[in-house]
């Protein structure tokens, strides 16, 4: 046999497929009875909800993003308040935490453009909390795993608010995950 022939024989076999046939419109396919055993590793990220929203933790001294299901997507205060709200039962039993309490008590969310403006009251006199990096790290980090955040400033009184970054220096400028960076375990 010549190549050119051996190449024919190679393309028909080819195209005749595997012997799938081709349905001229659409059919619905039943799955088959289940329960199923993956190979892959489980995926403790991914969500069963309809819809995923990330908040960020804290573990030893570190911020951890955490996936949660959601019955839709939130909306940034939607986000802010589940974030303020703190670790679940079962997230507090891994270990994980908040630096929020005590430290940051955000006020409310508004959106302009691709920045989050998060209002943020005068602390507690009581508070007792030092760890404004982390709580503030938190909120940045949690608003800005949203695809439609890019940056967020924080507010009291209407006017920019200085906020530490990880390297100790406060800014009112418009803050990124990047700001926090050196905090933030990776996945």
């Amino acid at each position: 046999m010549n190549h050119r022939h051996l190449l024919a024989v190679a393309l028909t076999a080819l195209l005749t497929g595997c012997g799938v046939p081709t349905d001229a419109t659409p059919r619905t396919v039943q799955p088959p009875r289940g329960p199923f055993q993956s190979s892959a590793p489980a995926d403790t990220r991914a969500p069963a909800g309809p819809a995923a929203e990330t908040v960020c933790l804290v573990r030893d001294n570190r911020i951890v993003s955490v996936v949660r299901p959601v019955d839709r997507p939130p909306t940034v205060e939607d986000q802010l308040r589940h974030l303020l709200a703190g670790p679940s039962t079962a997230e507090r039993d891994s270990g994980l935490t908040s630096a929020l309490p005590g430290a940051v008590d955000a006020a409310g969310a508004t959106v302009t453009g691709a920045q989050a403006l998060v209002a943020v009251d005068e602390p507690a006199a009581d508070a007792g909390r030092s760890d404004e990096v982390l709580a503030f790290g938190q909120i940045v980090c949690t608003l800005t795993s949203r695809d439609d955040i890019t940056t967020v400033v924080f507010l009291r009184d209407g006017k920019p608010l200085g906020v530490p970054r990880a390297d100790g220096l406060l800014s009112e400028q418009p803050l990124t995950r990047a700001d926090y960076a050196t905090l933030v375990t990776p996945r």
